[in-house]
């Protein structure tokens, strides 16, 4: 989907690559996904209430519904797993405006060039300014305007 089609041809439909997409969430860096790092990860996305005891039995949720081996882990292969199963797209799918929400960094409702640059670095992509600039076309925004929730789901190809 980007000009070169290094970055976008690993995560259509028909064959997702979802190592970046963990590795943003395994903020430590071990392997494997914590309560903790799902902490961290919901950290940044602003919520207008619900209070640490429902954030603390969602993650617990999540980690059991992935936690495939019952370790208190999610390695990537159970994150593998439940992505595979779970709907890819749609505007109904959480995960998906999760992640809208960890990219957009200053949490006005659209994805700018800053904040898609930012994220493809810190999942570990390699995407020039180009190839940055298509995807936000893609998604039907322009360099000023970014790229709305619906436009991230058109470049994931949904």
């Amino acid at each position: 989907m980007c000009p070169s089609g290094r970055i976008a041809s690993s995560i259509t439909a028909a064959n997702p690559d979802f190592r970046p997409a963990f590795e943003v969430i395994d903020a430590d860096r071990d392997g494997k996904i914590s309560s903790d790092d799902l902490r961290a990860f919901y950290a940044v996305i602003p919520r207008s209430s619900g209070g640490d005891q429902d954030e603390e039995m969602m993650i617990g949720t999540m980690i059991s519904v992935a936690d495939e081996n019952k370790d208190g882990f999610v390695e990537f292969d159970e994150f593998e797993k439940v992505l595979e199963t779970a709907p890819p797209c749609g505007s109904g799918n959480g995960l998906m405006k999760d992640v809208f929400k960890v990219m957009d960094k200053d949490g006005d409702g659209r994805l700018s060039y800053g904040d898609l640059k930012s994220y493809m670095e810190s999942a570990g992509l390699d995407a020039n300014d180009d190839e940055i600039k298509a995807m936000i076309r893609l998604g039907g925004g322009d360099s000023n305007g970014g790229v709305s929730f619906d436009g991230l789901l058109r470049i994931f190809g949904c």
